[in-house]
């Protein structure tokens, strides 16, 4: 009896090495596929990460997942490998972006990664889930016991948390960047972070935006509006994408259904959904849409809060029945706006074209204006040109003024002095009238304009207090500045009769 409990003992001891082998060799090998890694993350850092789209215009976390994983051994479309991710609050975008930096370290030897936050909190919160994971049975990849900000594997790969300042990011030559929640950085340090990536040892270089958007006018929205333009990947996923399946609750008693509309019945994430109604309860609908739901920024500090891009953006061309007019505001650091604009029998104002440059004199930017006028609408006159007031000031080096010399050069400004308030009020009031009727329509072609109109804001003041002015920020106020001379001077020139043959 002894004998045959000891030979129990030693089959049991003999499978369990043999099993420990096997998970050892497991863990040790590179996933090949999409499921196989997420296979591979769950088993071994005990992570389920969702992997199915709900909303039709989004991605699911593990496609982004997989996507930076796989971006080194096989071509994925597009010129680089950088990407944006843009997701719900609780959204885990900063423990999958852990997971990625774990994951590059061991199957791609010499990989350099360094992790860059909005605020030394943010960055060391991923840099700490990667050490909570490396505690799971990752410690023989180390060199040696990880440090509080970075740590080196026997491979030669390496992870560093770097603070936000311009030096710190400044010199840094790395295969990968992921930047944590670029919503709260610096300017001036997401501008040097951009320089920091660089390929080499069969490792491709790869910036990873990965934030919230809180602000339409905020870094994120900048950094989304332009990733369509430079080709680079975009992860978006919501509240939906990550909540736990619903089974048990009756829809139309639910106060998620105008959101949900059954989306959480196909839910297979992690959030619950009793935390997603007590959120909602707490915040305001603009914050609930902002940071859960991922359908626009935040409008609360902006100025046209009305604008609607289905309902204020279209397709327009010059029509040659209605007048024609234009409108300037000046500029040479900052840039020179002008806008052409007609208004038909409805007293629906068309903005029709749009016209920015920087750094070049007034007789180059009269050349173009005369020269766009022409493309748009041939021979025929321009009922008035509008233009900021500020241009009749004589300027001390070349003495004379920008509406002098516009005049000069055949284009004949006029303007007429007012608030920027009276002008803000006039543009909300035909955006969207006490009867909600709307009376603004603008190209598509004006992206600059149509950008301008959606992040136009207040500005922050101390102690939670709003400015009564919006910002003058030189980015957007230029065009919304045109806009608003058009609308403070229209409708003053009853003199001025314009036919059409």
């Amino acid at each position: 009896m002894k004998e045959e409990l000891s030979c129990g003992a030693f089959c049991r001891s003999d499978f369990d090495l043999q099993f420990a082998e096997v998970y050892s060799a497991l863990r040790q090998r590179r996933p090949l596929s999409k499921s196989q890694l997420r296979d591979y993350v769950k088993v071994f850092l005990g992570l389920s990460i969702p992997d199915k789209v709900i909303c039709s215009d989004h991605s699911s976390p593990m496609d982004y997942l997989w996507y930076c994983f796989s971006s080194d051994f096989i071509n994925h479309a597009g010129e680089n490998n950088d990407a944006v991710v843009w997701a719900n609050r609780g959204g885990g975008k900063t423990e999958i972006a852990a997971v990625a930096t774990l994951l590059d370290c061991i199957f791609k030897p010499g990989c350099e990664v360094r992790i860059l936050g909005g605020s030394s909190l943010q960055a060391s919160r991923m840099y700490e889930y990667m050490q909570t994971f490396l505690r799971r049975g990752f410690e023989p990849f180390l060199q040696k016991d990880a440090l509080k900000t970075r740590c080196t594997f026997i491979n030669g790969s390496n992870v560093e948390v770097l603070t936000q300042s311009a030096r710190s990011v400044r010199g840094q030559h790395i295969h990968k960047l992921r930047c944590d929640e670029v919503e709260l950085f610096d300017e001036d340090v997401f501008s040097a972070a951009k320089f920091t990536t660089m390929s080499s040892k069969n490792i491709k270089a790869a910036l990873e935006v990965i934030s919230t958007m809180h602000k339409p006018y905020g870094l994120m929205q900048k950094v989304v509006s332009q990733a369509g333009k430079n080709n680079v990947k975009i992860f978006k996923w919501c509240i939906w994408e990550v909540i736990e399946k619903c089974k048990d609750r009756i829809c139309s008693q639910c106060c998620l259904w105008s959101d949900c509309q059954g989306r959480a019945k196909q839910g297979v994430g992690y959030f619950r959904i009793d935390d997603c109604i007590t959120q909602m309860r707490r915040s305001s609908r603009a914050g609930f849409e902002s940071e859960m739901l991922c359908k626009k920024p935040n409008l609360e500090n902006v100025v046209f809060d009305d604008f609607d891009l289905d309902k204020h953006v279209c397709e327009l061309n010059y029509n040659p029945a209605l007048p024609l007019y234009r409108t300037l505001d000046f500029g040479f650091i900052n840039p020179f706006v002008c806008l052409w604009i007609q208004v038909d029998d409805d007293g629906v104002i068309r903005v029709i074209d749009e016209y920015q440059a920087s750094r070049l004199t007034i007789d180059a930017h009269a050349s173009e204006i005369k020269r766009r006028t022409r493309s748009l609408c041939g021979d025929s006159a321009v009922v008035a040109t509008f233009c900021d007031p500020a241009g009749v000031g004589v300027n001390d080096v070349t003495g004379t003024s920008a509406v002098r010399e516009l005049r000069s050069l055949g284009v004949a400004v006029k303007y007429r002095k007012s608030k920027i308030l009276e002008g803000i009020e006039l543009i909300r009031r035909a955006l969207k009238a006490g009867d909600s009727t709307s009376r603004i329509l603008i190209s598509n072609k004006c992206e600059k304009l149509i950008e301008a109109m959606r992040c136009y804001h207040y500005q922050d003041c101390s102690g939670g207090f709003k400015s009564e002015l919006p910002l003058k920020d030189g980015l957007y106020d230029h065009h919304i500045d045109a806009f608003r001379y058009f609308f403070v001077n229209y409708g003053r020139n009853n003199n001025v009769i314009c036919r059409v043959y």
